[in-house]
């Protein structure tokens, strides 16, 4: 699932930084990009013509509706974590006789063992709540591009910034919450794990801050605003569902 999630995000950065703004057309553009134009464009319309308040409304609501298929994600994955941790003895030593395994045979004998002890302590690595993720794709993908291709939002200013210019302090922000979403979400998680895991997890705020630079700055807005909402996420995850360590 990790790997999903890495390639869901690496999707959304290299869209940010190669596609072209415009109105675009399609079934894709129909069903999730208009839908968010039209959305950002009324609620706008609401606060005086602020698409500022716009991006971060329409940001926080996919946010707030998401968040509990993300939560159940979040209890799936220490779930199975938990079960892998306790037959991580029998695991090691089935593993460590599948590599000295010399024939195909023998190969599907040890095989066999390792999905008896999987059934034994219902274990289902696929079950981790991936569902969630590929849901939030082509969502989280529609707001970007209806963001990113609205003549309307480049011609507006928000706050100290035009939200259709880059912003170096709209950048930076963007970039430091997604960093602190990212430390956040290392707490807890054994000092082995957590070396593992530095590569991807400094991938999105890296490429985030590098984006934003040059992007018009309603894209760190709306990346503030989701990463500020993630940290958040993240604290109420672990804390309702992580493991305590002794």
């Amino acid at each position: 699932m990790k790997r999903l999630i890495s390639l869901f995000g690496f999707l959304t950065l290299f869209l940010a930084g190669c596609s072209q703004q415009g109105t675009g057309s399609g079934f894709f553009h129909q069903y999730f990009v208009q839908p968010f134009i039209d959305a950002i464009q009324m609620i706008a319309g609401v606060f005086n013509g602020s698409y500022g308040i716009a991006i971060i409304l329409i940001t926080l609501a996919i946010r707030f509706v998401l968040m509990p298929l993300m939560l159940k994600t979040y209890k799936n994955s220490q779930d199975m974590r938990v079960k892998m941790e306790a037959v991580k003895p029998e695991m090691t030593e089935i593993q460590e006789r599948l590599k000295k395994a010399s024939t195909q045979e023998e190969k599907q004998e040890v095989q066999t063992e390792m999905m008896t002890l999987y059934r034994k302590h219902n274990i289902n690595p696929l079950n981790m709540g991936c569902l969630p993720i590929l849901i939030q794709m082509p969502i989280f993908m529609g707001v970007y591009l209806a963001i990113r291709g609205s003549e309307e939002i480049a011609t507006h200013s928000f706050l100290w910034f035009d939200l259709g210019e880059a912003d170096v302090t709209m950048a930076l922000i963007a970039g430091v919450l997604y960093f602190i979403q990212y430390r956040v979400s290392l707490i807890g998680i054994p000092e082995e794990q957590q070396k593992q895991m530095k590569m991807i997890g400094l991938l999105s705020p890296i490429m985030i801050l590098v984006i934003s630079f040059t992007a018009p700055s309603a894209l760190p807005l709306y990346w503030a605003v989701g990463g500020l909402f993630l940290i958040i996420q993240t604290w109420i995850s672990k804390k309702l569902y992580q493991p305590k360590t002794v």
